[in-house]
């Protein structure tokens, strides 16, 4: 990423690097696939300030494990690995200690702090790369690393009740795959979302209603999770909540919130959560969950010569499920 700017501007800037070299460890891993996040958009276009220069984004990967660095303890070299948004953590900090590593004050991440996944090469730690099967392929499996990751640490957040009520404002990559664990452990999912053509894919994928962003749901929420940068439809949200109602708002960068009222939007006890990052115990439950469920997984993909015109799409909302990146070859 040459420099942050409107995703008209073209801010990537194809280039060839140096092949990374795997520190203490670390694991150097060829790149099979990498899904595309619109936290890589808000990077491009400078809503997340960039955390060092030119940095290679991505952080949805699948590959292969291509080398080892020192000390580092496997999975050996040709094994199937995902690499996340969560890069390191210090594991020494208060909330390292409770098992909060997500809030992590040292913690890093893949294409913001260190280079990501477009990319034939990147190097992760091994302690945070997570094991992939060989059955799956690639595309199908990238965007659980990241929208899939997210959106379970969200539905946690927003605590569900069994047999609850789930609202789902947006329906990209993260929400379509939430959507379907939540159903899948027995909720009764409302998706409200701008786009016609995944209001559709919300309802094959088994919602019980579809309406746009800002219609009420046919009934009160038990939990909802705002997956749109929207901050004008947190009061809407708030407002479709039942008594005693959760709204976890799951991304990373969201635009300005709405003066609350009290009354209308807070009061019988409703909460307003945010979600940062995870941790990967949630990776790790999630992607059992996954493997339990197998969930549909929506992809448009692209080449990697095509990652500027996959998040120019990401932005004009032209992508079905979630934007994939598959290596060249």
């Amino acid at each position: 990423m040459a420099r942050p700017g409107p995703i008209a501007t073209r801010p990537l800037e194809r280039t060839v690097l140096p092949d990374p070299v795997p520190g203490p460890g670390e694991l150097l891993i060829r790149v099979e696939a990498c899904a595309v996040c619109r936290t890589d958009l808000h990077l491009a276009e400078g809503d997340l300030p960039p955390k060092r220069p030119r940095t290679v984004p991505g952080h949805e990967v699948v590959g292969r494990v291509a080398g080892l660095g020192p000390d580092a303890p496997g999975p050996p070299v040709g094994a199937r690995v995902g690499v996340a948004w969560l890069r390191s953590t210090c594991g020494r900090c208060r909330y390292c200690r409770r098992g909060a590593e997500n809030l992590c004050p040292e913690s890093t991440y893949t294409g913001w702090d260190a280079d990501g996944g477009y990319a034939e090469l990147l190097t992760a730690p091994a302690a945070y790369v997570y094991p992939l099967p060989e059955d799956t392929p690639a595309e199908t499996l990238a965007p659980l690393l990241c929208a899939g990751i997210i959106g379970y640490r969200a539905l946690v957040r927003a605590d569900l009740p069994p047999g609850g009520r789930l609202g789902v404002y947006g329906f990209g990559a993260s929400a379509h795959l939430t959507a379907q664990i939540a159903i899948a452990e027995g909720a009764t999912v409302h998706v409200m979302t701008r786009s016609a053509a995944a209001r559709e894919l919300a309802l094959r994928l088994g919602a019980a209603s579809a309406a746009g962003s800002t219609d009420p749901p046919p009934e009160p929420l038990d939990a909802a999770i705002l997956f749109a940068p929207v901050g004008d439809l947190v009061p809407v949200a708030l407002t479709a909540l039942d008594r005693g109602g959760t709204l976890a708002v799951a991304g990373i960068h969201l635009t300005d919130i709405p003066v609350l009222n009290y009354q209308r939007h807070l009061f019988q006890e409703r909460t307003l959560r945010s979600v940062t990052a995870n941790t990967r115990d949630d990776g790790r439950e999630f992607l059992r969950l996954a493997s339990l469920h197998h969930p549909q997984v929506t992809t448009t993909p692209y080449s990697f010569s095509a990652a500027d015109q996959a998040l120019a799409d990401l932005a004009a909302d032209r992508v079905k499920g979630a934007a994939v990146l598959l290596m060249d070859r």
